[in-house]
């Protein structure tokens, strides 16, 4: 029963978080078309701003609204980062990956089908950028999102009730720096969606699996070294009161 709760919230949540966010960059983009893929492209940085603004508040909304329901996810690479580091059992991962990627297809269908004019919600590299760099522009963006995640949700401390706050700001923040570069994605169901309701794959759409799942390994290897070192007692007043009476034995 709580796994079937879990998926139905976590489908529900990330076609809620990317119809929104589509929608936002549909209206971003009906003046001003996608940056090119050539070095030295002109970047419209209200365009960027209002998309990053976008993906920003729609997920610190829906997170904070299913966030006790299925821990606000609506990522696959989230979500394998939250098996690598034991905090998910693998079944349940697997699961919640299939309806995320399936959300990001129904919440791309349902703009391409609401908004006017030709759907320009899909992920591409623009501004000259390399599929190599674009894979690791992906993977450091990733990293940032689920270092707050582990740190904002996993960990039980203080700041724990507005880790959704704290997912919208890391994403807007990674938007902002790698939106003109690779579309920051760091998410392959908000590229699988769209893309699939386009009839349209890059021969480069692979970096927007791979690139997030490395991040997901890297930002995992960090926060489990960081357990391993035990970094609850470094800053104990900003633990819960677990961590902090543990630490006062030490």
């Amino acid at each position: 029963r709580d796994n079937i709760i879990g998926i139905c919230g976590e489908f529900f949540g990330t076609v809620l978080f990317l119809l929104f966010a589509f929608a936002g960059t549909q209206t971003a983009y009906l003046h001003s078309p996608p940056v090119e893929n050539r070095v030295g492209a002109p970047a419209n940085t209200s365009t960027l701003l209002y998309i990053a603004l976008s993906f920003g508040f729609s997920l610190a909304v829906s997170a904070g609204i299913f966030f006790r329901i299925s821990g606000g996810l609506f990522n696959p690479a989230v979500t394998f980062g939250l098996v690598l580091v034991r905090a998910m059992p693998p079944i349940r991962g697997a699961l919640l990956v299939v309806v995320q990627l399936v959300g990001g297809i129904v919440a791309a269908a349902l703009v391409s089908a609401l908004l006017p004019g030709p759907l320009t919600v899909g992920t591409s590299l623009g501004g000259g950028t390399s599929v190599a760099r674009g894979l690791f522009i992906e993977m450091f963006l990733t990293s940032f999102l689920l270092l707050t995640v582990f740190f904002l949700a996993i960990e039980r401390q203080r700041a724990t009730f507005i880790a959704p706050v704290g997912f919208g700001l890391a994403l807007f923040v990674a938007m902002l720096a790698g939106a003109y570069f690779t579309g920051a994605s760091l998410n392959p169901a908000r590229s699988f969606g769209p893309c699939v309701v386009m009839g349209n794959f890059q021969g480069y759409h692979w970096i927007y699996w791979v690139g997030p799942g490395l991040g997901s390994i890297a930002s995992a290897g960090f926060y489990k070294l960081m357990k391993l070192l035990g970094y609850e007692t470094a800053n104990v007043g900003q633990h819960g009161p677990e961590i902090e009476m543990a630490a006062s034995t030490v």
